[in-house]
């Protein structure tokens, strides 16, 4: 049966690019003093899985760059060479360009072929850069003094039954599991073959590689008690004769010294294989399954000359042992790894994900209807219906929370694109810089995270760039040559609040009121600091001396504050002169679905987000003050707030223009409290956010509308806007 693979071309994009900011991570994380040995590993099982899914579906641009850059990981990870900087430079570049070239079968657009050739020429130069061995040199979890290769005498062994299989697919899969470990070949009966394998990796890791090439359920698994050391030295001993005899069945014998090569490298496979018509000429002879497929020779001539029989030699002797033994191995294999990716997600286009969230909350409104249909019945006659109605409502909010969490993405998938960007810039600018996150694991609506990504990289840039000082200025202010940028995410009631902070140099107070003067901005000297910062988001507004492809020209901050007030959200900036800046975003969870509490003036309904309600009250008439010119305030426990009368913002005719008459309902947003006067609480609901922008006009104060159970339309209060009002509510005509 002929299987067409096109169809799991999207998945392969999908994984290819996660897999390739994973190696993204690893590499800025890696500790170039002392890399361990997992690190290593895991670079080099993203470049091999990489390489693996490119192989598969043919993309050859893309297999010829991780083989050459798996080369080299695998001599650092073994310890034949040290891990520099340059190496992950040169890993880094080499992952750019692997990502150009996915994009490039994926989205059609252009490859530079030019920038191909040079990340695989440094690469090339890298690998052959031959490194004496000295015991400084290899990695950390390296104990001998020698670079040797990974031993993996004293690991477990491992037979693999394969079906039938073409001569190549065997080669191939013998190369792929010997970067694993010892593999030994032997033939079988029915034309079959089995590889023992001696290694210190998990069985789990030759199932992932031998997937790549057959179905891991057609192969059957044993594990084999492990040799005496008498035998395990004979093996030894006749493996490396072999082995030094044929040059592992890559190389040539090495010529006498001064001898120069004949053909060029481009001739021999870039200094490594063979030219690929002599190694299609020796697959189709058979000549490499006579020397053991171009590793070793078979097994069972290798065990005779040492002397060595095991179970191997008779693959039939013994048979109800073996074959429960491999039900055993088996049986565990097939059991999925814990938390694997593999095994406990599916990826679902957002396309059905938005589809399912529209309807849920098509529900919600629904619920709605019927809740406020059967409030008018009497509780003693439909007592089973009121009760499933109440069900209902319960199931309704649990529905829409997990369908709601399904929209919800780690603010990781935000903050891991950072620590590359930051490691650049630092070095463009000859800065020293340590980036420090926290909170990767709170979680964003996809929505918002899309849209947050411009306004934190121009926050980050601007961190380093106007933030941190120069080295030798940190040094005379008494700081670490390395400045720190800080970059975290936390809950705060029905919010997210994300900061950049920096222990820098702090704003400069000065400097910005001279060049807002000179802007001509209002500005005077006795402005508050809070005041003095929401200058830099003014349009046009740098206090850059120079412009650099990096600041200075004065549109960033402007567009930052205008995005996130776009999302919602606001912007506040805190800062103290020598001691840094931070800047603080705030954002509501989600867009789609908010608990809102009704609020009744007039005849109009409005909803309230529940997460800026603090309390609600009936202020007696002592507790109210006018103050001249500046409206009215209220008295809450000894401290006033402004009261804003929600009748006056929006030109309605109301029941009660004396606040203590009606109610007032306390709020809070950006750390300022504020008292809104209404006529009556109607109750508290969820309700579904519909975009009041896209489908009328934007309103000030409003932040958009929802559905009622009624059928009726009701705005939803933009809390924030209507504090940052209350100071000018003399003001009758602010929202005209």
């Amino acid at each position: 049966m002929t299987i067409d693979i096109s169809q799991f071309y999207q998945v392969f994009f999908d994984e290819a690019e996660e897999l390739l900011a994973e190696m993204e991570r690893l590499l800025l994380a890696v500790d170039l003093a002392a890399p361990t040995e997992e690190d290593l590993n895991a670079i080099f099982r993203t470049a091999h899985s990489v390489k693996g899914g490119a192989g598969t579906f043919g993309l050859n641009d893309m297999t010829e760059v991780t083989h050459i850059l798996e080369t080299l990981l695998d001599r650092i990870r073994k310890g034949e060479m040290a891990l520099t900087s340059e190496h992950v430079d040169a890993f880094l570049a080499a992952k750019d360009i692997l990502k150009m070239q996915l994009d490039g079968h994926r989205l059609g657009s252009a490859v530079d072929q030019d920038a191909v050739a040079n990340v695989r020429m440094m690469l090339q130069s890298l690998s052959q850069d031959v490194v004496v061995a000295m015991a400084h040199m290899a990695p950390s979890f390296h104990a001998a003094p020698q670079a040797d290769a990974v031993d993996h005498s004293g690991g477990r062994r491992y037979r693999l039954d394969l079906p039938q299989m073409e001569q190549r697919e065997i080669i191939a899969l013998s190369a792929e599991v010997g970067l694993l470990g010892n593999v030994t070949t032997t033939p079988l009966d029915g034309g079959r073959t089995a590889l023992v394998v001696t290694t210190l990796e998990s069985l789990d890791d030759i199932i992932s590689i031998c997937s790549f090439i057959l179905d891991p359920d057609d192969m059957k698994i044993a594990e084999l008690p492990a040799l005496t050391p008498a035998q395990s030295r004979l093996e030894q001993a006749e493996r490396a004769r072999v082995e030094a005899d044929q040059g592992y069945g890559f190389f040539d014998p090495e010529p006498a010294q001064g001898a120069t090569s004949a053909a060029p490298a481009s001739g021999e496979g870039y200094g490594f294989f063979q030219p690929l018509d002599q190694i299609r000429a020796d697959a189709a002879s058979g000549a490499d399954a006579a020397r053991g497929y171009g590793f070793f020779e078979p097994v069972e001539a290798i065990r005779a000359k040492a002397g060595i029989q095991d179970e191997l030699a008779a693959p039939t002797a013994a048979p109800a042992e073996e074959e429960k033994k491999a039900a055993v191995v088996k049986k565990d294999a097939d059991k999925p790894v814990a938390g694997g990716a593999e095994s406990s997600s599916i990826r679902v286009s957002i396309e059905k994900v938005d589809q399912l969230i529209n309807l849920v909350g098509e529900l919600v409104i629904t619920q709605a209807m019927i809740e406020q249909r059967v409030d008018t019945l009497d509780p003693m006659v439909h007592e089973r219906l009121l009760n499933s109605v109440s069900q209902l409502t319960r199931n309704t909010r649990d529905l829409q929370e997990a369908v709601m969490s399904i929209r919800m993405m780690p603010m990781d998938f935000v903050f891991s694109r950072f620590p590359r960007m930051v490691r650049d810039l630092a070095a463009k600018l000859n800065k020293k810089v340590d980036f420090i996150t926290n909170g990767a694991a709170t979680e964003l609506d996809k929505g918002l995270i899309e849209r947050i990504v411009d306004p934190l990289t121009h926050l980050v840039r601007n961190s380093i760039d106007h933030g941190i000082e120069m080295p030798e200025v940190r040094r005379a202010a008494g700081k670490t040559d390395a400045g720190r940028l800080f970059l975290s995410a936390s809950h705060q009631g029905g919010n997210i609040i994300i900061e950049v902070s920096d222990d820098g140099g702090g704003l400069n107070r000065d400097k910005i009121l001279a060049k807002a003067r000179s802007s001509g901005l209002p500005v005077s000297d006795n402005m508050a600091d809070a005041e003095v910062w929401q200058l830099i988001f003014a349009p046009g507004f740098s206090t850059a001396e120079q412009v650099t492809d990096v600041s200075g020209r004065g549109v960033g901050m402007d567009v930052v504050k205008r995005n996130i007030a776009a999302m919602g959200g606001t912007v506040d900036v805190r800062s103290a002169k020598g001691f840094g800046t931070t800047i603080s975003i705030s954002l509501p969870l989600t867009l789609a679905i908010l608990d809102g509490m009704s609020i009744k003036v007039g005849e109009e309904i409005y909803i309230l987000p529940l997460g800026f309600v603090i309390e609600s009250m009936q202020p007696v008439p002592e507790d109210v003050k006018e103050i001249s010119g500046k409206g009215k305030v209220i008295k809450v426990r000894g401290e006033y707030l402004p009261l804003i009368p929600l009748y006056q913002m929006f030109d309605i005719t109301p029941r009660f223009t004396d606040p203590s008459e009606g109610l007032v309902v306390i709020l809070e947003t950006e750390g300022r409290k504020a008292a809104l006067f209404i006529d009556d609480l109607v109750g508290q609901q969820q309700v579904v956010v519909k975009n009041l922008e896209s489908n009328y006009r934007k309103v000030a104060g409003i932040s958009g509308a929802t559905i009622l159970g009624d059928g009726g339309v009701s705005l939803i209060l933009d809390v924030a806007a209507l504090i940052r009002s209350s100071r000018q509510l003399a003001d009758e005509s602010i929202f005209s």
